[in-house]
Formats: structure tokens, C-alpha cells, sequence
């Protein structure tokens, strides 16, 4: 039997998330919480978690940043 989450189940999975990420983890845990975010019945719940969900999107955007640079130079694809 699957359990139905409440949306203080999502929200606070979501919070989980936000505090629990890492740099390895980021992709799969905002994959996660995109699906909860969706999930979500009205826009009210979704405005409840939407700064943990903006701090998942910055965090992800800022460690993807760094990992394309070093020393403030690009690295090359090789």
C-alpha cells in the first residue's frame, strides 16, 4: 500500500532536502523535490516551500559554476 503524503509531509521533505543536500546529492535531491513540488494540490502549498526550492535551484547553479571553473579560469571539455 503506497502512503499518500500530507503537505506538511512534502513540505517538510522538502526542508529535509534543502538542509541535507551536498554537492554529490544535489542533482537527485532537487530532482526529488521538484516531483513533491508537483505533487502539490494548490498554489498556496507550493508558496510554502518555494524559498527552499529557490535555495535548492541557487545551490545547484552555484556549485555547478564552480565546478566549471578553477582559479577563476574555465577548464576546458575535453
Amino acid at each position: 500500500m503506497i502512503k499518500m503524503l500530507s503537505a506538511e509531509d512534502k513540505l517538510a521533505e522538502i526542508k529535509r532536502l534543502y538542509y541535507a543536500t551536498s554537492r554529490t546529492t544535489i542533482t537527485q535531491d532537487m530532482a526529488k523535490a521538484i516531483g513533491l513540488l508537483k505533487s502539490m494540490a494548490n498554489d498556496e502549498e507550493r508558496e510554502r516551500v518555494a524559498v527552499y526550492m529557490d535555495g535548492l535551484s541557487q545551490m545547484r547553479s552555484d556549485w555547478s559554476r564552480q565546478a566549471r571553473t578553477k582559479g577563476g579560469k574555465v577548464r576546458s571539455r575535453k
